[in-house]
């Protein structure tokens, strides 16, 4: 049974303490713990910071605000890795790539973060679908 992803944003995610990933992220194999940390009061913007000492963070997103109708499908073994049990226990997130300026900056809907927000256990899903963007604007 696949399962879709709601992408809207809890009101009231400040800060999840730490979150394990299931897999750690393509190139990043040392870093598996992360803190999301809001960055912005209006739940736009998180810092998905590695706790390993690293010093690596990503700026993500929740896709639904910039890319409302986007809910990705995510297979079983996603669904079962991440102990998902009711879909609105799920946050999705987008990584960021900064441009020169918001114009030219983009979101990556097809390498999504899922996070189950009552286990705290994540993994970045790439999604079979070419229609999917890599770099999608932000803002259109």
């Amino acid at each position: 049974m696949m399962m879709t992803m709601e992408t809207e944003t809890p009101a009231d995610l400040v800060e999840v303490p730490v979150i394990d990933l299931v897999h750690p992220l393509p190139g990043f194999p040392e870093d598996d713990r992360f803190a999301l940390v809001r960055l912005d009061d209006e739940g736009l913007l998180f810092g998905f910071r590695s706790l390993g000492g690293s010093g690596l963070e990503f700026v993500v997103v929740p896709p639904a605000p910039f890319h409302p109708g986007y809910a990705p499908v995510v297979g079983d073994d996603v669904v079962g890795d991440l102990q998902i049990d009711d879909v609105d226990e799920v946050l999705v997130l987008a990584v960021v790539r900064a441009g020169s300026s918001l114009a030219d900056t983009t979101i990556n809907l097809r390498a999504p973060i899922v996070l189950n927000l009552v286990t705290q256990r994540a993994c970045q899903v790439i999604l079979d679908d070419p229609d999917l963007p890599i770099a999608a604007p932000l803002v259109g």
